[in-house]
Order: C-alpha cells, then sequence, then structure tokens
C-alpha cells in the first residue's frame, strides 16, 4: 500500500504540472491541518503571478475527493490539506492487516555497500568507533527492509608499518602472555607497550623495521605471527559487537590487508591513465578542485617517496573492488566528519581512473562527535579515550538501577531482569545516538539517556511493554494477544476513529512508511526516531483520554485494542530497525 505522503505527492503533482509542469509541490506534515502544500510561494515568484492565485488554481485542479474532506487555500498561497475519516481509517486497517505494515519494497533495489565501524587491530575499541558502528547498523537494517541488496564491509586497520613492533613486542613478552593479555581484553596496553619500545629503544625500532619487511614479503612465521594479533583482536571485537547487539559478523571484514595485493596494480594503471604526478619523491594525483591552504593544488598521495602506500591507495583500491567484483552501485561511508576532504579526494581520483563510473554513486555519511557533560570530547577521567566495552557495560549495570528505582515488573526472572536490563542499557546508548542528527555533536548524558521520560530509548520500549500489558489484562477471547507472526486480520477489520486522539493516532500510524523512507533517502536515523517518539507520546495521550478495555461498547473496544497493537507493531518494528530491542515485560 503507498504510504499517505506519497498518494498526496502524486496528486498534487498532477495539479502542479498543470500551472508548470515539474513544479515541487513543497508538501509537509502541517500543525493547522493534516498536510500542506508550500509550492505556490515558489511557483509564483517563478511565473511573476500572484500565489493566491496559483494555490487557487492548484486547489481545484488537485484530484483528492476520495482522499481528503477539504482542501482549502491559506495565507498568501498554502494550500491545506485535511484528510477524510473513512480515507485515514482504511489506510489504518489495511496497515493492520499488512505484513509490512504498509512499507512497501522499493521498485529500483541497488547493491549497496555500507562501510561503518573500522576499528584497528591490537587497539581498543572506544568510544570513537560507537557512532560509525550504530549509524552504519541502523542503515544497513532499514536499507535491507525497503529490499536493497546490502554488503555490509568493516575495514579493519590490519596491515601497515605498525604492525613490524607489536609483532617484535609478541616475541618480547612470549606469545603465551601476548594472547593472554589480548584475551583478557587489555589492547591497548599490548599496544602502548609495543609503542613505548619502538620509541625508547633503538634496537627494538631496528627490528621493527626489519619485521615490516618481512611481512610485506610474506614470511610464513612473520604472517603467523600477524595472524595471532589479528586473530585475537577480532575476537575481542566480536564481544564488543555482541553486546552492543549489531550485524557485523567475521564474515563481514574486509581489512587493509585484503587490498595491500591490489596497490601496484593500482599505482600502475593510474600512471598508464596519465595521472601520477611526482611530487618530492612521491607518486600523487591532483585532482580538480582541491587547494591547501595557500591556495596550490592538493595532492592525493598514491605512493610515499619510501616506496609504501598511503591510505589513499588502500582506499581507492576499495572503490576499484567494490564497482568491480561486488557490483556495488551505491557505496555508502560511515566514517568521521574530519575525514571529508580525504573521501572526496579519492571520489574525485577514482571518477578520473573510471573506476566510478556514471550510475555509481559514492556517498560520505559524516556524523559528528560524542561529548561529556562539559561539552569536551568524551574522556575518562586520565584524559584517555573511553573503552568502548566499560561504556557498554556501565549502560547494563546504570540501566538495571534504574530499572529498580522505577520498579521491575513481578512477572520477571531473575534472567528477564538482567536480558530487560540489557536491551535498556544498549536501547539508552544507540537511541541517544541515532536521535540526534548524525552531522551534530551530542552530549553523552546518562542521567537524560537513561530516563523513562522524554525523548529517550527507554521511553520508548516502555511505551511499547505498556501496550504489550494492555493485552495481558484482556481476558475476553477479542482481546486476547495473537502469537508472534499470526493472522492481525481479526483486529484489524475494525477501525473507528470517532474521538480526536482516535484520529490522531490514526494519523499518526499511517506515517511510518515515510518516516522509513524518509531516513534512508536523507541517510538519517534521526528521521525514524522523531517518528517514532511522536507515535509514542500520541499513543500516550490516546491511553489516557481513550478507555481501550473499558470502551463504551465493543466495535470501539475492537478497534481501540486494534489501534494498540497496530502501535506496539510498529514501535518494535521501528526500533528493531535502530537495532533497539522492545521487550514485552519491563
Amino acid at each position: 500500500m503507498p504510504d499517505v505522503a506519497s498518494v498526496l505527492a502524486q496528486r498534487l503533482q498532477a495539479a502542479f504540472d498543470t500551472v508548470a509542469p515539474g513544479a515541487d509541490p513543497v508538501l509537509r506534515p502541517s500543525d493547522r491541518a493534516d498536510f500542506q502544500a508550500n509550492g505556490a510561494l515558489a511557483l509564483a515568484r517563478r511565473l511573476g503571478r500572484p500565489p493566491r492565485e496559483i494555490a487557487d488554481a492548484i486547489a481545484a485542479a488537485a484530484q483528492l475527493d476520495d482522499v481528503c474532506e477539504r482542501v482549502e487555500v491559506s495565507g498568501p498561497g498554502f494550500v491545506n490539506l485535511v484528510l477524510s475519516t473513512p480515507f485515514v481509517e482504511r489506510s489504518v486497517r489495511e496497515m493492520a492487516v499488512d505484513s509490512r505494515l504498509g512499507v512497501e519494497r522499493t521498485l529500483a533495489p541497488e547493491r549497496v555497500v555500507v562501510t561503518y565501524s573500522h576499528p584497528n587491530v591490537a587497539k581498543e575499541m572506544h568510544v570513537g568507533h560507537l557512532r560509525s558502528t550504530v549509524i552504519g547498523d541502523a542503515l544497513c537494517r532499514m536499507l535491507g527492509h525497503l529490499g536493497h541488496d546490502v554488503v555490509r564491509e568493516n575495514h579493519i586497520g590490519d596491515w601497515g608499518t605498525p604492525f613490524g613492533m607489536l609483532i617484535e613486542h609478541l616475541l618480547d613478552v612470549g606469545e603465551e602472555a601476548a594472547i593472554t593479555k589480548l584475551s583478557v581484553g587489555d589492547l591497548t596496553g599490548f599496544y602502548q607497550a609495543a609503542r613505548a619500545s619502538f620509541d625508547g629503544d633503538d634496537e627494538f625500532k631496528d627490528r621493527s623495521r626489519r619485521r615490516v619487511v618481512l611481512l610485506q614479503r610474506g614470511d610464513a612465521e612473520t604472517l603467523r605471527m600477524w595472524r595471532v594479533l589479528v586473530d585475537h583482536s577480532i575476537s575481542y571485537f566480536d564481544e564488543v559487537y555482541e553486546k552492543l547487539g549489531v550485524l557485523l559478523t567475521d564474515d563481514d571484514i574486509k581489512g587493509e590487508s585484503f587490498y595491500n595485493p591490489m596497490l601496484p596494480q593500482v599505482v600502475k594503471d593510474l600512471d598508464a591513465a596519465g595521472l601520477l604526478v611526482e611530487d618530492a619523491g612521491a607518486l600523487c594525483v591532483f585532482p580538480p578542485g582541491f587547494t591547501n591552504r595557500e591556495g596550490g593544488p592538493l595532492p592525493l598521495i598514491v605512493q610515499k617517496s619510501d616506496g609504501g602506500f598511503g591510505y589513499a591507495a588502500t582506499d581507492l583500491a576499495c572503490i576499484r573492488h567494490r564497482v568491480d567484483v561486488v557490483g556495488a552501485t551505491r557505496m555508502l561511508y560511515v566514517v568521521g566528519a574530519p575525514q571529508a576532504q580525504h573521501l572526496e579526494m579519492c571520489f574525485a581520483v577514482s571518477r578520473m581512473a573510471g573506476w566510478l563510473p556514471s550510475g555509481v554513486e559514492a556517498v560520505h555519511v559524516p556524523f559528528g562527535s560524542v561529548l561529556g557533560t562539559d561539552h569536551r570530547m568524551l574522556r575518562t577521567r586520565a584524559g584517555t579515550s573511553v573503552k568502548l566495552v566499560d561504556l557498554l557495560d556501565e549502560a547494563v549495570a546504570r540501566a538495571a538501577e534504574a530499572m529498580a528505582e522505577r520498579g521491575r515488573d513481578a512477572a520477571l526472572s531473575s534472567e528477564e531482569q538482567r536480558s530487560v536490563a540489557h536491551a535498556l542499557g544498549m536501547g539508552a546508548i544507540k537511541y541517544a545516538d541515532l536521535s540526534t542528527d548524525r552531522v551534530r555533536d551530542y552530549v553523552f548524558d546518562w542521567d537524560r539517556m537513561l530516563s523513562f521520560e522524554g525523548d529517550t530509548g527507554p521511553y520508548l520500549q516502555y511505551a511499547h511493554a505498556r501496550i504489550r500489558s494492555i493485552f495481558r489484562r484482556a481476558t475476553e477471547p477479542a482481546g486476547a494477544e495473537p502469537e508472534p507472526g499470526g493472522e492481525r486480520a481479526e483486529r484489524g477489520s475494525v477501525i473507528v476513529l470517532r474521538a480526536p486522539e482516535e484520529r490522531a493516532l490514526g494519523l499518526s500510524l499511517i506515517g511510518y512508511s515515510a518516516a522509513i523512507r524518509a531516513a534512508v533517502e536523507e541517510l538519517s536515523p534521526s528521521k525514524l526516531c522523531a517518528y517514532l517518539y511522536s507515535l509514542a507520546t500520541t499513543f500516550t495521550t490516546f491511553y489516557e483520554r481513550c478507555p481501550v478495555l473499558r470502551a463504551p461498547d465493543e466495535t470501539t473496544r475492537l478497534s481501540r485494542l486494534a489501534l494498540a497493537e497496530t502501535t506496539a507493531l510498529v514501535l518494535s518494528e521501528g526500533l528493531g530497525l535502530l537495532g533497539i530491542e522492545a521487550p514485552e515485560r519491563m
């Protein structure tokens, strides 16, 4: 079933085309009506005609009798649209019995490669990895739900000069001791000790450099020790991903080592295309439009003066492989905002080389930083980066405390209490991140994030659990809760929206599909978060003013049960698309 916004947009577009083909109706929800089209104002300026005159013509031409009960022109030329109650009722009924809750799959599926998370081997995952991981995970879930073929890629740092010192440090401390240290999650301590030896011991530094050469030449014993570092680091990353509840698996890993054999060919082909320029001994490409602080051309360094390859060479090989081998038609790079220029230069060079053809899109999905309550970068008291695993464990512990203070559902066993505390903790962290416009920084505030009031993950999770409790209290057969995945037609067959709060909830429900599409089109999970919060608050008003189990008559009772269940389903599915669990009890 097409979502309401799409139906209105199509009808209005036809009306606008009678005045000026291709003009944008500029349709959006409105407080003065259900929707408002503001496109007449821009069209009036373009045509040099009074905006109300154009708005009147559009209102007269719009074929909306079966959708709207009122189409009115107001103000300087706004077209206000009030949906008819029978249309809203019919739309909610169709949504309630639809296994996809009215969300249609795209008619033009793409193969979308999403690269996100990308931690470094032998380095701790810290709070800086949080945003990339949860934003990328949510985008993968939403894109997949719309029917796109999503390829997840975790581009870990598992190659390069640091591995010389890491392997030599492994030899110094002993392989068994090193494995123990890595297995307990002290990756940072292992790396820092290796760095200290490298910086303070010339003999260790020389050994490390020779070890890098052996690694690059494929020496069997060196590769075996490198594999030890990689495997134990990946096992630790997996523990973090499991706690966080994201989709990434070992099969999604495409480290720098995977692309390393491709780098000489990248240089060779750029040279054959006449794009390489030697600059201070380094081989570079100067894509047009990029300048340094002095206004001179800015190089993308592909091969360094010592013959080594930089990050640019790897990123160019990534693009080439994703297009030629994986078959990507779109690539999303969920990477921090500071990498914007580097990525744009890589995209530009790939286009120059023909590796990023027309019809294939590469998009940087930037995000801001996580700040402490002092509005500075979130750090420990010692001034170091916060370990992500410590943050997640603290979230669960604080969620358990919040549950105890609020009062747990008496029916929850100890195991269920732990499960709910985990869901609440992860939901609080993820929702605080995802509900913020991703390009903005946000403040990591435990008290606000774990609150059961306001725009938070626990508020939405509790809203879902509270709705589910309605059905546990309903003893009549008509109110019995269906089995998960069972038929919803019985409830959906009765939808009557007499009270204003019922109509408001119905109107909110049928906006679900549009919210998902907006989130995907703008690559912004915050759009879906905002919708779910609005739905939950609308349901709260409905529940306070419209008795469900004690409705005045059976028809109203069944309708309100259907509204409640559909709301619960949307909250559960919508939170799931954000990677957040929706417990049945809390």
